[in-house]
């Protein structure tokens, strides 16, 4: 009797095993995206809950090899003249105090001319204040005509200071106005010089042309540093701040990968584009990063809370990311997601799952490899 019993029992379990596997079985074949691993394989995954960390993000954005415009000098004529002579040209290096080239100037010969008149009346003046305080003191003039002639000449001591303040605004030396004074010789050719060591890029004149002040004739620029800049996306400004650690890539130098530090984030948006400015700074001794050349940024975005996959459990179906969640029972399903470059051996989840999901992070291959198996036999 208790045999009865027994062989009943142990029946009746095969018979719950099987409706149990044929279950299983039933649920991969209305669901290919579901799979029960064998007991061995399971004894050999390894589950993680989905869980948040800290992710620094890399922006790339579009950019180039700029002048440093602190190291940068625009040089212009100091009056209108005629272009008689020019000595400096593209490429050439420039030393400050360099002459880059030489104005003939009409407007120079009569501020020159301005200038000797006054000072030859403030001698003048000068001479009949002395002639009358001799005079008001032997009591031959009154004290009206010695204020007079002290009056006249205190004049002709700041008309010849506007003067010779003048021929300084027009590009004249301390020293060469003094020299105009003494020989009285005028000289109508003023220089252009350097106002900094650096190379010309830029020349903007002709021999023979017309310049006026407000005209750059040269540009001359100190290519030692450089500026690396680019505008990053108004939706992506949050994500950057002075001080970050970029890497810039140049096509022109093979890609290659050249670290800096953002020097500038710009506190303006352009209406236009919806960016911001940023900027960081290169040495550039070696003479290899030209102006205008094409460069990308990768900028190293503060760290944001967010939720991380393993790179481990990520497999590529179809050319797609997917992951396996666990069902409960023994079973897991495969879900498609979406995914961020790898970083550290995670990667950020931009879509496919809520959170909270428990995920195979070792064995996902060979799991996958058991549900297309499954699939296979099932088909």
């Amino acid at each position: 009797m208790k045999n009865a019993l027994l062989l009943a029992l142990m029946a009746a379990m095969l018979i719950g095993c099987n409706k149990e596997d044929q279950k299983t079985a039933t649920t991969q074949a209305q669901d290919p995206m579901i799979v029960a691993p064998s007991p061995e394989l399971l004894s050999q995954l390894k589950l993680a809950d989905l869980s948040k960390r800290p992710v620094v993000e890399t922006l790339r954005v579009a950019g180039r090899i700029d002048f440093d415009e602190h190291r940068l000098a625009r040089i212009g004529a100091t009056i209108t003249g005629r272009v008689t002579e020019i000595d400096a040209w593209l490429g050439q290096n420039i030393k400050r105090g360099d002459l880059l080239a030489k104005l003939n100037s009409s407007e120079l010969s009569e501020q020159q001319l301005a200038y000797l008149k006054a000072r030859a009346q403030l001698e003048l003046n000068r001479r009949n204040a002395e002639r009358a305080k001799a005079l008001f003191e032997a009591d031959v003039i009154g004290a009206a005509e010695l204020q007079r002639r002290e009056s006249e000449y205190k004049i002709s001591q700041a008309e010849t200071r506007a003067a010779s303040d003048q021929l300084q605004l027009l590009g004249v030396s301390a020293a060469a106005i003094e020299r105009l004074g003494k020989q009285g010789e005028i000289n109508s050719v003023t220089p252009v010089v350097a106002t900094m060591n650096g190379v010309v890029v830029e020349r903007k004149l002709a021999q023979g042309q017309v310049v006026q002040p407000a005209d750059t004739l040269f540009v001359i620029a100190d290519l030692s540093r450089l500026w690396a800049v680019a505008q990053v996306p108004e939706q992506q400004v949050s994500l950057v701040k002075a001080g970050q650690t970029v890497n810039i890539e140049v096509p022109a130098l093979g890609n290659e990968k050249l670290t800096g530090k953002l020097i500038y984030v710009g506190q303006t948006i352009d209406p236009e584009t919806r960016t911001v400015l940023v900027r960081t700074e290169l040495d550039n001794r070696e003479g290899r990063l030209k102006p205008a050349m094409l460069a990308s940024m990768l900028i190293e975005a503060k760290p944001v809370e967010r939720l991380v996959v393993p790179a481990s459990a990520v497999v590529r179906q179809n050319d797609e990311d997917h992951v396996f969640v666990a069902e409960g029972n023994g079973a897991f399903r495969l879900l498609k997601v979406k995914l961020g470059p790898e970083q550290g051996g995670m990667r950020s989840l931009l879509s496919g799952l809520k959170g909270g999901e428990k995920l195979v992070v070792d064995g996902a291959f060979h799991l996958n490899n058991e549900r297309n198996r499954k699939e296979m036999e099932g088909s």
